[in-house]
């Protein structure tokens, strides 16, 4: 098939362009044939028409017949000797007393004109009549030759119309090959028709080359949606445009491939999204009803019992307070990763010296003992600026700092800047508690996962710390992770962006 295919490109290509070529060839080669024939016959002409000038211009001057001759004997010897004017004919008239031509000189066999003949003054023309052959022929030794049927003439008038010459060449095959052209015309014209056709036949080949390899590209490219063509076009222009053209279906098609995976990373980031908030909206479900439904027990057993002992009344109503507190900690920490990871690339920002943020936590730390007898430590650089939220940087530290003092059992918990990138400054925050299994660490950022269920209930947690501190983090720009330590206890990395001096647009 591919071989039927390639002779068909080759051959549709060849043919036009040969037949054209042809075509061409043979219009010159007529032209050429046609000028080359007409300037010899027009040559011929020149010659007779110069031999009847000087004849006349004899007569003109008053010579007479016997002054003539010498002249024309010698134009009669001078041509023996070319080939094509050897036969030539020289006759003249005279008008006798009765205005009738008489036949004065002859060289060669005579010859007679008709009156339109004499008057066109050269041409072609056909022997004279029978009568005139007959008279001819009874004034001169020589009979008129058959084979002198068709010549070429020309004829010349004395001023005073008195004399006549008439200079003919036979139309012989001496004649058609002097006007003929040369037969090495024809065969130069024929080498160069069969070099051209040699050419194009060379030219249509490469270029069917071309075409094929495109095709078969083409064919690929439609059966095979991950063909990736590989061509080696010739080095032309045709092959130039042929690796152009693949260029654009290559670069199309990574970016169709390119689409593709970004949808389809798009769709799955949706999925996600869709996913978590179907189980943040399940976990927190689970997580409202669980203290709602101890308040409403508490609640129905007071009711229920009024005349329930005052120990045992002020024990209910406590532990019904507990819940309540434990329900609008859950409330406002669901507000807050909600704000957070639905708001977080529009929450407001300024410069914010993270030094004094620290140093005012470690002071509400140590007045609210909200660490109990766990130690707070920090080592932050003097002038550390940062781009953030005050709120929103303190609340995230207290979180750590809660987790640290309810789940590590250590002593100590601290912050420690450990360096800093061009726009970036990087921070620590660790324990040193027990860590947690590895099993947990990928964990530990999910909404409401908790390693142990019951001592996180029983501590008052709701879940949601962690969490805040990533999405915290991640809005301000940052990057944060945990990892245990190897001497024991958790320790999370994270970074927040550093604040830039505005430049100074009046410089």
């Amino acid at each position: 098939m591919a071989s039927k295919r390639r002779i068909s490109y080759q051959w549709q290509i060849f043919i036009p362009l040969v037949a054209g070529m042809w075509l061409v060839l043979i219009c010159m080669g007529a032209w050429t044939f046609y000028n080359n024939q007409k300037y010899k016959k027009d040559r011929a002409y020149e010659q007779l028409d110069l031999i009847n000038a000087r004849v006349m211009a004899f007569y003109n001057n008053g010579s007479t017949d016997e002054d003539v001759l010498p002249y024309l004997r010698f134009i009669y010897r001078y041509y023996l000797e070319n080939e094509t004017f050897d036969k030539i004919r020289i006759t003249l008239y005279r008008k006798d007393s009765h205005g009738q031509d008489s036949l004065r000189l002859v060289l060669g066999e005579p010859v007679q004109l008709n009156q339109s003949e004499r008057d066109r003054r050269q041409g072609l023309t056909a022997n004279p009549g029978v009568e005139l052959v007959s008279e001819l022929q009874d004034r001169t030794h020589d009979a008129v030759s058959e084979d002198s049927q068709y010549f070429y003439y020309q004829v010349k008038h004395s001023d005073d119309g008195e004399v006549t010459v008439c200079t003919v060449l036979p139309y012989d095959n001496d004649i058609n090959e002097a006007i003929a052209p040369s037969t090495r015309v024809f065969i130069a014209l024929f080498i160069v028709a069969l070099a051209i056709t040699a050419i194009a036949w060379l030219s249509s080949k490469h270029v069917a080359k071309n075409i094929r390899l495109l095709r078969g590209v083409a064919e690929k490219a439609v059966t095979d949606p991950n063909f990736i063509p590989a061509v080696d076009f010739p080095h032309d222009e045709l092959g130039d445009i042929n690796r152009q053209i693949v260029h654009m279906f290559n670069e199309r098609t990574q970016a169709m491939q390119r689409q593709k995976r970004e949808h389809a990373v798009a769709m799955h980031a949706i999925e996600e999204k869709t996913r978590a908030k179907r189980q943040m909206s399940s976990n927190i479900n689970h997580e409202l009803r669980t203290p709602i439904g101890v308040i409403k027990g508490y609640l129905d057993t007071l009711i229920e019992n009024p005349d329930m002992d005052k120990s045992t009344r002020q024990h209910f109503i406590t532990k019904a307070q507990e819940h309540a507190n434990r329900l609008v900690s859950l409330i406002t920490d669901v507000s807050a990763i909600t704000r957070l990871e639905e708001g977080g690339d529009v929450i407001s920002t300024e410069e914010i010296d993270f030094h004094d943020v620290v140093f005012t936590l470690s002071n509400d730390i140590e007045e609210s003992g909200v660490l109990g007898s766990m130690q707070f430590n920090f080592d932050i650089p003097l002038d550390c600026k940062v781009m953030g939220n005050y709120n929103l940087l303190n609340a995230m530290l207290m979180n750590l700092a809660r987790n640290a003092a309810a789940y590590s059992k250590g002593t100590l918990c601290e912050v420690i800047c450990t360096g800093e990138s061009e726009k970036f400054f990087e921070f620590v925050f660790r324990d040193n508690g027990t860590g947690v299994g590895e099993e947990h660490i990928p964990h530990l950022f999910e909404r409401f996962y908790r390693i142990d269920s019951g001592r996180a209930r029983k501590s008052g947690g709701t879940g949601l710390g962690l969490p805040i501190v990533q999405s915290t983090v991640l809005a301000h720009g940052g990057t944060i992770t945990v990892e245990n330590r190897p001497g024991g206890g958790l320790c999370f990395r994270f970074s927040l962006p550093k604040y830039k001096e505005p430049s100074n647009r009046n410089n």
